[in-house]
């Protein structure tokens, strides 16, 4: 088997560094500029890799590779006919091979998208923790437990949400995941600090995972049991990282004269040095254990339980090429020279360089080799699931109610009912379950835990709104305050459907401000398409008690540029239950996304969905159901006022202001002619339309005509924009280029400050005496008398 694994990992190797050849040496270059690809990262994984999926996974398993080793990955799904020569052709090119693994622009079979380092390998823990919440639900039994393994360069373990996952992790009693460093001991700019080993080792120790060292190859092991061995390996361990890097790349001769000059003619040593040619004491140097196909395979075989493990396999970058151990070889890359004669080294013939099976001489048996690896028998592992049916929302909402209790209200509506719906709902929220509102769900459907947890406070009869037990039927994952860990979750969940084949409804709450705490991993689980719903409440000044660092400002424009990600601000309660009844349909949608005509939105591709909401309860406008209505709150806007023929000013609003710009209207109206009041839910969405629309004429489709430029026809060229947001202005500031008009744009641009609502509205202009005053002294027409009500 050892044999057959060789001949695979020396395939990899040679295929993956000639892909990065051809497209920084070969390809035409367009833009005159390096293409890069990582040829020694990618070198230092191609043992552990060949092993790892030839040898130790099965169907059910998943894995995230680390992004520089992606070259080996593709040449690994080009190997077994899951990638193309036209894809491999053109790597890092417009429609090849992605720099680094992705679901959504790759075509082979690739388990988590990587990229952003760190990311990659914590969502294998989340992935884990989903997997065990969906196995624990009638629904869920007999979906086969596989492990969720990371592919982890050493210098990721730099990231920080790395130990906010471990910490999550242990909370949650991890199992089934396998995270694998490659130890190279070279990053970027340079070599790993000495001893990082026994850190990285106590770290994980400490969160009770098992750690397996993996540091010495079968050349080098078998060297340890000659006479003289064990002063090879104390010199080999007492080598600093700098030093072992350094005679790598001079090589075997120098190898020899420095070993020689350090152990001296202690005889046996001597023997065993001297027994070996330089290329042979070369070839033993450098057979570390990660890069030891043989071993890597023991190593992953001997694992025979489901506890956390951490494999810290010691590796050589750019191992088994010509620019191994040298301190610059992670940008670096061959010459043409030096890949002439490392071609030759390899063995394969001019004009064979893309030729999968090229160097093997019985292809018929190696191809059966192929063809028996158990992770490959069960072909593409992108499951699916049924879609849910979504159940009327309707919410009877009282005459005053702001948006987070409606949230809460509708929640906990579904939680009383037994529908699929409600069943594959899985809430999650860092630290701040009852103060955004998922107290009463919890309540009813509990938190999730492998083994029963009974509520301490309910058992010793301590009256208490949260009634928290902890059951394998829960629906509900708490976690501590890391927001990067709940984007992860919702990321891990938003995938289930296609890595499990079993849909989930996940939906994650947080405090507005922090979702910019998170957003590296929210704009990761987007990249993945991932799908879920998350809700950032409170939000803006509105959150007025809290002061600045709790009221957020630029979130709206994260909603507006993130993609994958659907932002709504609803202002009413009505709204948001039809958004949330539109938005669990669109999470699960997955379709070509060819745009509607009438918003020239892509609402068939689906997505997640975010929530901006608040605290501050409002008037509402009363039972309002008609499909003018509940369409204009879907796409991302509706006159709450239609402005008249004459119309002068129209106040455009969105969110928790929608009072102020209603008091407003009415005293502008004392002094101009029909006044407009447009309700907008999504500035997201209308953006979005308005653009696309814009490229269909580009693209002849004259009649394209997106919801806002429908909205707006019939507004006089004449009359003035006033917007208004508890937000960053420039969110709706774009109106007015969409026709033409003039527009006066009202919101947050500095941080805030404790203080009542009233106070800060007015402090910031978005209250109701500022939209009159723009009005009246910014627009052409008649004064306005100005009514100032703070308090």
């Amino acid at each position: 088997m050892s044999k057959d694994l060789k001949a695979i990992e020396q395939r990899l190797l040679w295929l993956s560094h000639w892909m990065i050849h051809h497209a920084n040496h070969i390809r035409p270059k367009a833009d005159g500029i390096k293409v890069g690809g990582h040829q020694a990262s990618s070198a230092s994984m191609v043992s552990i890799m060949t092993a790892l999926y030839f040898s130790a996974l099965k169907p059910e398993d998943r894995v995230a590779v680390k992004p520089h080793a992606s070259p080996i990955f593709h040449a690994i799904q080009y190997l077994m006919g899951n990638q193309t020569r036209e894809k491999m052709e053109n790597f890092r090119g417009f429609g090849g091979v992605q720099s680094y693994p992705s679901r959504t622009k790759d075509v082979d079979d690739v388990d988590f998208s990587t990229g952003s380092v760190g990311l990659g390998v914590a969502i294998t823990s989340f992935a884990s923790i989903v997997q065990d919440y969906i196995q624990a639900k009638t629904w869920g039994k007999g979906v086969p437990m596989g492990r969720m393994v990371a592919l982890v360069g050493d210098a990721e373990l730099d990231e920080g949400n790395i130990y906010e996952c471990l910490q999550e992790g242990w909370k949650n009693d991890l199992r089934n995941c396998w995270w694998v460093i490659d130890y190279n001991r070279q990053s970027l700019d340079g070599i790993v600090r000495e001893g990082l080993f026994r850190r990285v080792e106590q770290i994980f120790d400490a969160f009770g995972w098992d750690v397996v060292r993996v540091k010495y190859g079968v050349l080098q092991r078998a060297a340890f049991a000659e006479p003289g061995g064990d002063k090879l390996r104390q010199w080999i361990d007492d080598c600093p990282n700098q030093l072992y890097s350094a005679l790598t790349f001079m090589g075997g001769g120098v190898w020899r004269q420095r070993l020689m000059d350090a152990l001296g003619d202690q005889g046996d040593v001597t023997a065993l040095i001297d027994g070996r040619s330089d290329d042979e004491l070369a070839a033993l140097m450098e057979n570390l254990g990660g890069n030891c196909v043989e071993t890597m395979a023991e190593t992953f075989a001997s694992i025979d339980h489901d506890r956390p493990v951490c494999f810290l396999a010691y590796t050589i970058k750019g191992w088994g090429t010509p620019i191994a151990g040298h301190k610059d070889n992670h940008g670096g890359l061959m010459n043409k020279a030096q890949m002439a004669e490392w071609q030759k080294y390899m063995g394969v013939a001019e004009g064979e360089e893309w030729e999968k099976f090229a160097t093997i001489a019985d292809t018929a048996a190696f191809q059966d080799m192929l063809n028996n690896a158990p992770f490959f028998a069960k072909g593409r592992r992108r499951y699916t699931d049924d879609i849910i049916d979504v159940p009327a929302i309707a919410l009877s909402s009282d005459r005053e109610i702001s948006t987070q209790m409606a949230f809460g209200k509708i929640l906990d509506d579904l939680s009383k009912g037994d529908t699929v719906l409600a069943q594959r709902i899985v809430t999650t929220s860092p630290d701040v379950t009852g103060t955004t509102n998922l107290g009463p769900w919890v309540n009813r459907r509990k938190l999730f835990a492998r083994a029963h947890q009974e509520d301490t406070f309910k058992a010793e009869n301590i009256p208490s709104t949260a009634k928290w037990e902890f059951t394998p039927e829960g629906q509900h994952i708490e976690l501590g305050i890391a927001e990067m860990n709940l984007f992860l979750l919702l990321g891990a969940a938003g995938l289930s459907h296609s890595v499990f084949g079993k849909r989930l409804i996940p939906i994650g709450t947080v405090y507005d401000p922090f979702v910019s705490r998170g957003l590296d991993a929210l704009n990761y689980a987007c990249y993945q398409d991932a799908r879920f719903m998350i809700v950032g409440t409170p939000s803006g000044v509105t959150l007025a008690p809290e002061g600045g660092a709790h009221q957020s400002i630029a979130s709206p424009l994260i909603g507006m540029s993130q993609d994958g990600l659907a932002a709504f601000e609803p202002a009413f309660a009505d709204e948001l239950a039809v958004i949330m009844e539109w938005a669990f349909a669109y999470m699960q949608k997955d379709g070509e996304g060819d745009p509607d005509e009438r918003t020239w939105l892509r609402d068939e591709t689906g997505g997640s969905v975010y929530l901006r909401l608040t605290t501050n309860p409002i008037e509402q406008p009363g039972k309002r159901v008609d499909d003018a209505f509940r369409r204009g709150a879907i796409d991302g806007a509706y006159w709450l006022r239609k402005p008249g023929p004459n119309c002068e000013i129209v106040i455009a609003y969105q969110g928790a202001v929608a009072p102020e710009a209603i008091k407003a209207a009415g005293q502008i109206a004392q002094g101009r002619r029909d006044v407009g009041v447009l309700a907008i839910t999504s500035a997201d969405r209308l953006n979005a339309g308005w653009t696309a629309a814009q490229r269909a004429r580009a693209n002849g489709i004259q009649d394209a005509k997106s919801h806002i430029e429908t909205l707006l026809a019939d507004v006089s060229r004449s009359c003035a924009l006033i917007t208004v947001i508890d937000g960053h202005p420039a969110t709706l500031s774009w109106l007015g280029s969409v026709l033409g008009h003039q527009t006066i744009p009202h919101g947050v641009e500095h941080f805030g400050q404790t203080g009542t609502i009233a106070e800060l509205y007015h402090h910031f202009r978005i209250d109701a005496y500022a939209l009159a005053q723009s009005a009246s002294e910014l627009s052409h027409g008649r004064k306005i008398s100005l009514i100032s009500a703070v308090g």
